[in-house]
């Protein structure tokens, strides 16, 4: 009995010291919600205004679904590879110009490789040009009350004015989650094939963290090294927010850190949901790029080894698992002059122009669709 009640303090001063390391030590952005009851357990700076890099493909993603949902496009639709499509930088999937895929293909390739002239000729696809899908993605973000949140392209290289917060992100791929359950796949695959090439997603709790199931990463110099993480054990479902990583290490050692300590009690819990969190208006995006790409990165990658150790070399990690995420195998459709293109609906001019009225004002928008009040 004394080694048991010895045990249960062990774990609670444990539990005690990652808690006060991430409310403390951490600066960065960072959210832990449960999914079940949209009860945020963690938040540090979730409002402060942040560059998404390719976390952007959620939107992205969000609008094909949407677009699949009503009937303005099908997962069998041709996604053709445009040459404005080819000219946005890596990571991209390179197909010669006039090359098809299906849109079921193109967003395992979005999710899994992030490639930005993949999620370029989405949009292109579903909204007729790159800009109008740009209005339909901000337009979707003020339907959803991304009050931080604005888009210039749907792939997430850098712009100045691309910019969001954890809270919003959250509640982008909340949104997904609950609304599109059958796309879930997309988002726990860790490879995707092409003929000869193999490409994997760079979300490190796929292949370290048991129980992960999903969802995306991104990175540029300006942003650090961003993830959203979705974990389903014992029954819970919880979903992690980190931005602003300086490594991909330190990026899911924290977010497993936390998701580690969440699942085992650490958190007490906020009683709020995401729309609670405040977004801060009029404060310029964080810039991480003088310490992540220019001089002060060595210095500030040593700091950060010292603030957040985990999973260095003689220290704790949170990802040791062994894990084999599965493979969607794509396959290309032939050049455009082979492929029938879809022809638009009626109705759907509007929705391609970005109206916010042809939009489903589901998810964070409908409380019909997601509960934003914990349940008891």
């Amino acid at each position: 009995m004394q080694s048991v009640r010895r045990l249960l303090s062990i774990c609670v001063l444990v539990l005690g010291t990652l808690s006060a390391t991430l409310s403390s030590a951490l600066a960065l952005p960072q959210l832990l919600i449960d999914m079940r009851t949209n009860e945020v357990l963690f938040e540090n700076e979730a409002g402060i205004p942040w560059h998404p890099a390719s976390l952007t493909k959620l939107m992205t993603a969000l609008i094909a679904f949407e677009a699949i949902e009503t009937g303005q496009a099908s997962l069998s639709t041709p996604v053709i590879t445009s040459a404005n499509a080819l000219s946005v930088a890596p990571s991209k999937l390179g197909l010669p110009e006039g090359t098809a895929i299906t849109l079921e293909d193109a967003l395992y390739i979005l999710v899994v490789k992030s490639a930005n002239d993949i999620a370029v000729a989405i949009g292109e696809t579903i909204a007729g040009s790159e800009p109008a899908f740009v209005d339909m993605m901000n337009a979707r973000a003020a339907i959803m009350g991304l009050t931080g949140t604005h888009f210039v392209n749907p792939h997430g290289l850098h712009d100045p004015a691309q910019v969001t917060t954890a809270r919003d992100i959250a509640m982008i791929a909340l949104t997904i989650r609950a609304r599109f359950p059958q796309y879930d796949a997309l988002f726990s695959t860790r490879t995707v094939a092409l003929g000869e090439s193999r490409s994997h997603s760079n979300n490190e709790l796929l292949t370290g963290f048991s129980g992960t199931d999903g969802m995306k990463t991104g990175y540029v110099c300006a942003s650090g090294l961003n993830i959203v993480a979705t974990v389903t054990r014992g029954g819970r479902q919880l979903m992690a927010v980190t931005l602003g990583a300086n490594s991909s290490r330190e990026r899911g050692e924290m977010t497993a850190q936390m998701m580690f300590s969440g699942f085992a009690g650490g958190y007490r819990g906020t009683g709020r949901t995401v729309t609670a969190i405040a977004n801060q208006a009029g404060l310029a995006p964080v810039d991480m790029r003088p310490n992540i790409c220019g001089a002060g990165a060595p210095d500030y990658s040593e700091q950060r080894a010292e603030i957040f150790s985990a999973g260095l070399d003689g220290q704790i990690s949170y990802l040791t698992d062994t894990i084999v995420p599965p493979t969607h195998t794509v396959a290309t459709l032939g050049r455009l002059a082979d492929v029938p293109l879809p022809r638009p609906r009626p109705d759907s001019a509007m929705a391609q122009a970005g109206i916010p009225g042809q939009l489903p004002a589901s998810g964070f928008g409908d409380s019909s669709i997601v509960s934003l009040t914990p349940s008891p």
